[in-house]
């Protein structure tokens, strides 16, 4: 699976992680926090949650709105072991 981490800037196209390369940062500390794109599917953040949950790992998501327009968000991810 590969999601899409968050804009750095507005014009420019979100970059990619795969979900191996989030697996090896969790296992090096207690605590992460990933913000991805709005063009990930909420399906494919749910996905991930599911993975990270069944590795003993607590997984919290929110959406956070840095503007007024309606597809301003982000969403938030807090991995904790």
């Amino acid at each position: 699976m590969e999601l899409k981490l968050a804009r750095t800037e507005i014009d420019k196209k979100p970059k990619s992680i795969k979900l191996n390369k989030i697996e090896d940062e969790i296992s090096k500390t207690d605590s992460i926090i990933y913000y991805f794109d709005r063009d990930n599917s909420h399906k494919d953040l749910l996905t991930l949650q599911d993975h990270i949950e069944g590795l003993g790992k607590s997984f919290y998501m929110r959406e956070v709105k840095y503007g007024l327009s309606d597809n301003e968000y982000m969403y938030e991810v807090h991995i904790i072991s």
